[in-house]
């Protein structure tokens, strides 16, 4: 029996952490001991962790980086909130719309010597999501595996820095062909490491929890319906999808209505548009949900505005309940729908979101279409996870 780490910073609601509990949910433990390393217990998703696992206990060093600066420092950690500080201040040199990844990469960089090492050896450390400086530095393993749940090539990254991290990995999982394309476009020298093991669905969960009884707005409104199940944040988009319908209302499009699931830092800039456009009554922001299938269940096409993706989990989940996906034409779009027929796939801009609704709006066959495409398609994937324990047993 192989001993397996796998390690992640919390149980918030989001995409990343819903592909890990279907990873855990179908892992086979019967030929491997799994522990759980999470950085902080918290997250509306805690009480969605399997049994199986063992989940290790909650280190205060590591949990640090889920507290503000303020907190940090209230809890007696002064080390590491100057090396916040220090890392805000280093990252503001670097303007753009993603900084933030550059400040999570110098904390993470300059905190290590004051991160206690796990004692136990393993088998295989599995590091799911950016930045892995736990299980690079921090873990003694035969074999080291992480986790890409991102296009790389979009997003401002300290290059040398990365490098350096990436090579204390074994193997490096993408979750599309085309995520470990873009991937290995920007980190060449890495390209022998990268596999790919797509993110696991299980449509019988999916539909069963979309059956689930709840309150839910959506049910009384009886316009043209849009779903968004996402991030608050830059890379997701949803200032676009505030833009895009203002727009489509300024072509008389009146009768559209367009709800997101979500919360993150973005949410008062997102308001403030709303407002701007005067758009309260059609643009709707749910906040965070636990469980967002009955959401997507009621409307009439789900968009994924995003500016860049790796592969969007809540696209696949959308699928599965059978509804007409929309996506913008990021990187790694092709694939994530075929185009035309499980999926439509737009410009990549407020323009080409509008143009995209508006003729999913229009076009009652197109969107029969795919419905039908979808609802005669098997989105289960479970055995992606044999290129997984192909891996593991190369020990």
């Amino acid at each position: 029996m192989k001993n397996v780490l796998i390690s992640s910073f919390d149980m918030e609601v989001g995409g990343v952490e819903r592909s890990l509990i279907s990873l855990l949910n179908n892992f086979n433990y019967k030929d491997h001991q799994v522990d759980l390393m999470l950085y902080s217990h918290t997250g509306d998703f805690m009480n969605l962790l399997p049994n199986t696992p063992s989940l290790l206990n909650e280190s205060k060093k590591y949990k640090t980086f889920r507290m503000s600066i303020g907190q940090i420092f209230m809890k007696g950690n002064i080390p590491i909130g100057l090396i916040r500080i220090f890392s805000k201040f280093k990252a503001s040199f670097h303007k753009s719309n993603e900084s933030g990844y550059k400040q999570m990469q110098y904390m993470w960089k300059y905190s290590l010597p004051f991160l206690p090492k796990l004692e136990k050896e393993y088998d295989v450390a599995i590091s799911y999501l950016w930045p892995h400086y736990f299980i690079a530095e921090k873990v003694k393993a035969k074999t080291k595996i992480a986790w890409i749940h991102t296009d790389f090539s979009t997003v401002n990254t300290d290059i040398k820095m990365d490098i350096e991290m990436w090579n204390k990995f074994n193997y490096i999982i993408a979750v599309s062909e085309a995520c470990k394309e873009s991937f290995i476009k920007k980190y060449p020298i890495l390209k022998r490491k990268v596999r790919v093991v797509e993110n696991i669905t299980s449509p019988e969960i999916v539909r069963t929890l979309a059956n689930q009884q709840i309150e839910n707005p959506m049910k009384n409104d009886n316009r043209f319906k849009i779903i968004t199940v996402a991030r608050l944040s830059h890379a997701k988009g949803i200032d676009n999808a505030v833009r895009a319908l203002k727009l489509l209302k300024s072509k008389g499009y009146n009768d559209i209505a367009w709800y997101v699931v979500g919360y993150g830092g973005d949410e008062t800039i997102i308001k403030h548009l709303i407002t701007k456009y005067e758009l309260e009554d059609s643009f709707i922001l749910l906040g965070k949900k636990t469980n967002p299938f009955p959401f997507m269940i009621e409307a009439d096409i789900y968009v994924q505005p995003s500016r860049y993706e790796g592969k969007a989990v809540t696209v696949g989940e959308a699928q599965i309940l059978s509804k007409p996906v929309l996506i913008t034409n990021y990187p790694t779009a092709a694939s994530q729908v075929r185009n035309g027929f499980d999926g439509y796939i737009c410009e990549l801009s407020v323009e080409g979101i509008a143009q995209g609704i508006e003729r999913l709006f229009l076009d009652n066959g197109l969107r029969n279409k795919l419905i039908m495409n979808c609802s005669n398609t098997n989105y289960g994937n479970s055995r992606e996870l044999e290129k997984l324990y192909e891996i593991i047993e190369l020990i």
